[in-house]
């Protein structure tokens, strides 16, 4: 072989391990450069403003959650549960007009018990991470609608209530929305705990090689609570939130996060050599999906045919990632 075809292979060996290393990267920004030609609105502040705090916050909290599961090894199918819960809760003791705080502090706890009994299932009883999250997603559903007499909507939309949801959604610190410093403070804590922290590298331990963590030494079934535990409550933060920007409580609407955040998170791993998810590969995969659906929506797709074009958008970008990856090994 010549030193001209040794170059160009080599070149094109680069150009591929680039491509599939920063597939979502790549990506991102072809859509976003699509959108905003063939839009005029796509890059206005306030559409992009609409994306960041409507789109983005809340679904990145949740995927935050599933990352720390996903990393440990696991899968939790009832984060949509815990968004309900702490949202159902909150709203309802701001209705018997009890404080802001009071009812964010039970709403709260009313996700991360859902997390204790995630973490129950999982490693007391040894049932499997999907099929003991699956059973918690139906008890959770079948909860809400027994508590709102077959799954009728709570409004709290003036008075004293509609103050506090004011106080926690419409709010400002340097310009920046209350929403988006609570997902930036998410964020710092969720990438201090995974990539900086021992906990971190006893969940990637546990998700990487499970036998060896147990033979290390790793009290793996606390691992595992503190991981189901933490989802729940960034869940739970997330149910808050919803309540607090749409003004109500609506059963089930929760289980509207849990696809596309399995998704982002799913499309992050292409970022990881490992193949791992990371704090800033989900982060990068909320945004893309936000900006798609977005995007299809201002161009005028119908909802079901955006559906059909964020399914099709996530099979390219691991298809395209993980196909590079396993054509150089």
């Amino acid at each position: 072989m010549s030193v001209s075809q040794d170059t160009s292979a080599s070149g094109a060996q680069r150009l591929g391990s680039f491509i599939a290393s920063y597939s979502v990267v790549i990506t991102f920004l072809a859509i976003c450069l699509f959108f905003a030609v063939a839009s005029p609105t796509f890059l206005t502040g306030a559409n992009l403003y609409n994306v960041l705090v409507n789109n983005v916050v809340m679904l990145a909290i949740v995927a935050l959650g599933l990352t720390i599961v996903i990393s440990s090894g696991g899968i939790d199918l009832s984060v949509g549960v815990s968004v309900d819960m702490a949202s159902m809760v909150f709203v309802m003791l701001l209705a018997a007009g009890y404080g802001g705080v009071f009812g964010v502090t039970v709403g709260l706890l009313a996700a991360v018990a859902v997390g204790v009994l995630n973490a129950v299932l999982i490693t007391r009883l040894k049932i499997s991470p999907f099929l003991a999250t699956l059973g918690v997603l139906f008890i959770g559903q079948s909860t809400q609608q027994l508590a709102t007499s077959g799954g009728q909507p709570i409004y709290l939309i003036t008075g004293y209530a509609g103050d506090q949801f004011n106080a926690i959604a419409r709010t400002s610190a340097l310009g920046v929305p209350a929403p988006v410093l609570v997902l930036i403070a998410c964020i710092v804590v969720v990438y201090l705990l995974l990539h900086r922290s021992v906990f971190g590298r006893a969940v990637q331990a546990m998700g990487a090689q499970p036998g060896v963590a147990w033979y290390s030494g790793l009290r793996v079934p606390r691992q595992q609570s503190l991981v189901y535990i933490g989802c729940a409550l960034l869940c739970g933060i997330t149910g808050i939130l919803l309540s607090a920007t749409v003004k109500s409580y609506v059963p089930l609407s929760g289980n509207a996060f849990l696809l596309d955040a399995i998704g982002a998170t799913f499309i992050g791993t292409t970022l990881s050599a490992e193949r791992r998810p990371t704090v800033i590969g989900t982060l990068l995969g909320v945004l893309l999906l936000a900006v798609v659906k977005n995007g299809l929506l201002l161009i005028g797709w119908n909802f079901y045919w955006q559906q059909v074009g964020i399914g099709v958008l996530v099979f390219l970008v691991l298809a395209v990632s993980f196909g590079l990856r396993r054509a150089r090994q």
